[in-house]
């Protein structure tokens, strides 16, 4: 099974928006500023823009669930765009999106808070659930269950991460702040984790109606530690900090590069990392930040060792589109066929990983390749333009970890936020990862 299976922005073309400088209020104080050029913070306030404009114009007014995909050059908001299937974890990257619009004054503040009090009320009152798990697809303004997909464990807990951003962003605000904190730890507080576990000691990826718990589990280092830990911090039902234990770390070596990584695409790297700041924390494995710098850096000389597609101003796959439809590719090792394709992505969600290199590679991309790779929501999905493909559409997970890892570069505001939970302290703590 594929593991993978935003009213307008305020006066806003798709050149950009204004910036309200007013609206940088950040909610525990200063907020550090990472020094780049003028060029590069230029180019992530575009990056940040227009992913934020994808998840207000390619949302539901009445469920607040995220369209899965959208047309990257023709928007839904031009009457083009008639596909209805969101996705749960492009929802939850969506929450922390508006939260990120909201501090940067991208919308008015009411609008933003509106948008998010209702998604959360829907999740709660309305969208189908066992046992607190939200399926991967559903139609985005029924919420009907799509495509007779799974629970799914893993896009759940995206969208918890969501959630719980959106509580601690706003609950300290006056008006709607209180109500969106309560349904947010309501709907946090209603999931079962135990249950998907199933008796074992490792989480399922996911339940069917028809066929129960799915046979694949979560059993080796990547994106499954947001599971683990908000699972282990649950007020409700939570799990043994032993847990955090049970999966497996594989070691890879790459080009004299050292790591812990199962035979994944790049993304299984970065989703975590969106929320959970995990730079001065270990554990006895591993600085899973570190982790993933390293990470990135054996991807980067994977690339460029295929000197035939890649160099420094060009490189960068994973999970995405292709012109042979949608691929878990990238390396090392090999995953998929690879073919020269590029996917923004993979170094828009290491921004905050490697600055510089990946940098080097976004703002490359736009300056060469123009409209055909940049539209209203930012970068296209994926592009080869050896053979003049440039895919048709954008993906909502896919942009949301390149907004996110910017923010984070940038100012750290999500981590910053995010690990004010009392939950996440908790999980940390009982983990056994601590400060270095």
């Amino acid at each position: 099974m594929n593991r993978r299976d935003a009213l307008k922005l305020v006066a806003a073309g798709a050149a950009g928006l204004g910036l309200n400088e007013t609206a940088l209020a950040f909610p525990f104080g200063s907020a550090k500023k990472r020094e780049l050029t003028a060029p590069e913070d230029a180019f992530l306030e575009d990056l940040t823009q227009a992913g934020c404009r994808y998840f207000w114009e390619e949302a539901s007014d009445k469920t607040g669930q995220v369209r899965d995909r959208a047309l990257a050059q023709i928007p839904s908001s031009h009457g083009k765009e008639s596909r209805r299937v969101s996705s749960i974890a492009a929802t939850g990257f969506g929450l922390t999106a508006l939260c990120i619009a909201d501090w940067r004054g991208y919308l008015p503040r009411n609008d933003i808070r509106l948008r998010v009090l209702h998604t959360l009320q829907y999740h709660w009152e309305q969208m189908p659930q066992e046992h607190g798990f939200f399926y991967h697809y559903n139609d985005m303004e029924t919420g009907v269950r799509a495509f007779k997909c799974e629970l799914s464990s893993i896009d759940t807990c995206i969208f918890l991460c969501g959630a719980l951003m959106a509580r601690e962003y706003f609950k300290n605000t006056s008006g709607l702040g209180p109500q969106i904190a309560e349904l947010a730890t309501k709907i946090y507080d209603r999931v079962d984790f135990p249950w998907m576990l199933n008796k074992e000691t490792q989480f399922s990826m996911g339940w069917t109606p028809e066929f129960g718990f799915l046979a694949v589990r979560w059993q080796h280092y990547c994106e499954l530690m947001m599971l683990v830990l908000l699972a282990i911090g649950s007020n409700t039902h939570p799990i043994d900090g032993i847990y955090w234990q049970y999966f497996r770390r594989p070691i890879a070596s790459y080009s004299g590069i050292r790591y812990i990584s199962g035979p994944d695409p790049l993304f299984t790297h970065q989703f975590s990392h969106a929320w959970f700041d995990f730079r001065n924390l270990r554990d006895k494995f591993a600085n899973y930040f570190d982790n993933s710098i390293s990470a990135t850096r054996a991807h980067r000389a994977f690339c460029l060792s295929m000197k035939q597609w890649y160099n420094d101003d060009y490189w960068g796959v994973t999970a995405s589109d292709s012109q042979r439809g949608y691929q878990a590719w990238g390396g090392p090792p090999v995953l998929g066929h690879i073919d020269g394709s590029v996917v923004p992505c993979a170094t828009a969600g290491s921004v905050a990983f490697l600055p510089q290199e990946c940098l080097r590679v976004l703002m490359s991309l736009r300056d060469r390749y123009g409209r055909e790779a940049w539209g209203r929501y930012g970068f296209t999905d994926a592009l080869r333009p050896s053979a003049h493909w440039y895919n048709d559409d954008v993906l909502g997970i896919d942009q949301g970890i390149g907004v996110l890892m910017a923010e984070n570069l940038r100012t750290e505001m999500i981590w910053a936020t995010f690990m004010q939970a009392d939950e996440i302290r908790l999980a940390i703590t009982k983990s056994g990862l601590h400060t270095q």
